[in-house]
């Protein structure tokens, strides 16, 4: 039997251990439902903490223009609910599945805590797949050398031929786990 995939990305208030998800995006490509299903979700603003957030932190993923509730912008498809709904539909998502991303510890890290807190139990695969070591061990398998730390996944990512994300798709939390997609069917296909 083949274990679903999950490439997680998330975009958040900060890089403290306190932070909270803003934006949420899962690709799942399950073998059990033969396809791939993509859904992101914004948090709503009254559940993010604002107060505790950190501008840089904000301004990397866009928060101001892209949230919708700041921006007044709700493109097609883009769906906004509390923390608590959010998280549990990601949970139900992503039960099984291995979590792929770029750094998936840190999407892990602050999925896990915050649905802790609002009484889920994350339930995806503990072996977590970090693209930029899998790209490493790809291209150091076929002999190349590899850049020196610390990485850049931009650059080990062009190392195999997969360009990254876009300006307009770059630090949303849809583009890089589209990303984290493409990179493993690279690797892996």
């Amino acid at each position: 039997m083949t274990t679903a995939r999950a490439y997680v990305d998330t975009e958040t208030t900060s890089l403290r251990a306190d932070r909270r998800a803003w934006e949420i995006a899962v690709v799942l490509d399950d073998p059990a439902v033969h396809g791939v299903v993509e859904k992101s979700w914004f948090v709503l603003l009254e559940d993010l903490d604002l107060g505790n957030a950190d501008l840089m932190s904000l301004k990397i993923g866009r928060f101001f223009e892209r949230h919708p509730e700041h921006s007044n912008r709700y493109p097609h498809g883009v769906r906004v609910g509390g923390e608590k709904h959010v998280l549990a539909e990601v949970e139900a998502m992503t039960r099984g599945a291995h979590i792929i991303g770029g750094v998936p510890g840190f999407d892990a890290d602050v999925l896990g805590a915050r649905m802790r807190a609002r009484g889920i139990c994350p339930s995806w695969h503990y072996h977590l797949i970090d693209f930029e070591t899998l790209i490493v061990g790809y291209v150091r398998g076929r002999g190349e050398p590899v850049p020196e730390l610390p990485w850049k996944s931009d650059d080990l990512s062009r190392l195999i031929g997969v360009e990254p994300p876009g300006d307009d798709e770059r630090h949303t939390a849809l583009g890089d786990a589209r990303w984290a997609r493409r990179v493993w069917e690279k690797v892996m296909g």
